[in-house]
């Protein structure tokens, strides 16, 4: 139950479906509602093979790299808590977008993709989470039920806030996203310091430092 609710958290502070309405709105104002729809669930699908795809194959990945768990845990919390610090405290810190991409963002016709799909959606952090957490898993069936069911919920939120863009920004305002996203940050910053921790103490007991 515990890793369960920890997954859920994760992946929905990291996707931060509520985040989306503004920028959507933004990306999207050019467009009519027919338009608007098409683009959410490209979004949506696209970003979902993105992380079926690293949940497949990323621990294969890191095996061919060379690259251990331990260091990966590690380095999947720094991420989780740059994403955390510009939650927080509202400031880019590269995670997301940078200022080329932005520009980019503004001039290109298919927005599914670039920059909502990706790095939006399934950016870095969510990819890493995902390994993360997959990895957690196994081999036990439940917990890797309750990662899936932790991205498809993340990924359902994401679709239905993007469709009720307009509705949410009328009812909650910049204000209340702001808020939202501070207590959400707040909750990730703490879970990034857990990866991190945890990834230490397995390098510590793994590398025969205690004896």
């Amino acid at each position: 139950m515990v890793f369960t609710t920890r997954a859920f958290v994760t992946f929905f502070t990291i996707i931060d479906p509520v985040g989306l309405a503004p920028v959507f709105i933004a990306l999207t104002a050019h467009l009519n509602e027919a338009q608007r729809r098409a683009v959410i669930t490209r979004a949506i699908l696209i970003s979902a093979a993105i992380i079926a795809f690293f949940a497949l194959v990323g621990r294969f990945l890191l095996d061919r790299l060379g690259i251990t768990l331990y260091a990966f845990n590690m380095a999947g919390g720094a991420l989780l808590f740059l994403v955390a610090v510009e939650m927080l405290f509202g400031r880019s810190s590269g995670t997301r977008r940078t200022a080329a991409e932005e520009e980019e963002a503004m001039t290109r016709e298919d927005i599914s993709v670039f920059p909502l799909a990706i790095p939006m959606i399934a950016g870095p952090g969510t990819i890493a989470t995902t390994i993360l957490y997959v990895d957690q898993a196994l081999p036990d069936p439940f917990k890797l039920f309750s990662v899936a069911a932790a991205i498809a919920i993340s990924l359902l939120a994401a679709w239905i806030v993007m469709r009720h863009s307009i509705w949410i920004m009328e009812h909650i305002g910049r204000t209340g996203i702001l808020v939202l996203s501070r207590i959400l940050g707040i909750l990730l910053a703490a879970l990034a310091i857990q990866f991190i921790l945890n990834g230490t103490l397995t390098f510590i007991h793994t590398s025969g430092l205690l004896r």
